[in-house]
């Protein structure tokens, strides 16, 4: 088991991620900007560090002597903050923290990416040439946000131009996660509950109605860690759940929500969710445990896809 930096890890992802990683026998230090009181972490050694402060983060990462390093303290929300704060911010915190962890001869380093990066819901109007949307899919960011965790997986590209195999790097991006305890009804990133996103689809439908459980997350990152000596370096994952976070086939829901989108929308039938996470199935091994049905006990779509015959997963 190895000794694991995170970074923000007493944001939402942040806890589950300590948590899960915990559980299975690494040792986890908790990077953020304070102390958190949350129950997730209360056996967890945590740092207080301000990580845009470079000489700060250099320190406080080389003081922690890790294995590894996961990389998601961010401003996580989209125009939560004006543009040029979002992306000096999050440029800062992943070329200052990556930067220290090279610094410390880190061997393993990992950051948090975003579906965002993709450009969809964009005002201009965005329409892909296929779904499900990949990692070949161009990256096409519009806000600050989204270009900012563009610019954390170059960073970490850059790094590794850098370095060559000396460090191994990955960056993967989430989709929606929800936490454990918002399936119960607290409320998600949004605002809203889960059961208010399905029952109007307009709420899912500006992440393309993408999700994952954060449990997940945490089961992928320790797969990712333990696979990153055999994989090409510097490579980019989706992460997200086998299905769609919908009542209704995105076939259906699709065109009503991304204009033209008809035709490449079609195969969107059953379950089938808008982003494939073939590549960490093929390249890692991973696939997710959780869907929405069984996290709420409802039963599941007698039409379920049965994801061995998806024509984006190999047999």
């Amino acid at each position: 088991m190895s000794r694991i930096i995170i970074t923000g890890g007493a944001g939402r992802l942040g806890r589950s991620l300590v948590a899960g990683l915990a559980a299975v026998g690494h040792d986890i230090v908790s990077f953020d900007r304070a102390v958190s009181d949350a129950p997730e972490l209360a056996e967890i050694p945590q740092v207080a560090v301000d990580l845009t402060d470079p000489d700060a983060a250099t320190r406080a990462v080389a003081d922690a002597r890790a294995d590894a390093l996961i990389h998601l303290a961010a401003i996580a929300v989209p125009f939560s903050a004006p543009e040029d704060v979002i992306l000096r911010t999050n440029a800062a915190l992943a070329l200052n923290t990556v930067g220290a962890g090279i610094a410390a001869g880190i061997p393993k380093i990992v950051t948090a990416s975003s579906p965002t990066v993709l450009g969809y819901g964009a005002p201009t109007g965005w329409l892909p040439d296929r779904f499900p949307l990949d990692e070949d899919t161009p990256p096409k960011p519009w806000n600050a946000y989204a270009l900012s965790k563009h610019l954390a997986e170059q960073t970490i590209a850059m790094f590794a131009r850098q370095t060559g195999d000396a460090t191994r790097f990955a960056a993967f991006r989430p989709c929606y996660v929800i936490a454990p305890e918002e399936w119960a009804g607290a409320p998600t990133q949004q605002g809203h509950t889960v059961l208010e996103r399905l029952a109007d689809p307009a709420l899912s439908a500006p992440a393309l109605f993408n999700y994952v459980d954060a449990r997940d997350v945490a089961g992928f990152v320790d797969t990712l860690l333990e696979a990153l000596p055999d994989i090409p370096n510097a490579e980019t994952f989706f992460v997200g759940a086998d299905d769609a976070l919908a009542r209704e086939p995105l076939a259906d829901l699709m065109p009503r929500f991304v204009p033209g989108s008809d035709h490449v929308a079609s195969v969107l039938t059953g379950t089938a969710p808008a982003f494939s996470n073939a590549k960490a199935r093929r390249m890692l091994g991973w696939r997710p445990t959780r869907t929405w049905r069984g996290e709420l006990g409802e039963p599941a779509m007698a039409d379920a896809l049965d994801i061995t015959n998806r024509k984006d997963v190999p047999a």
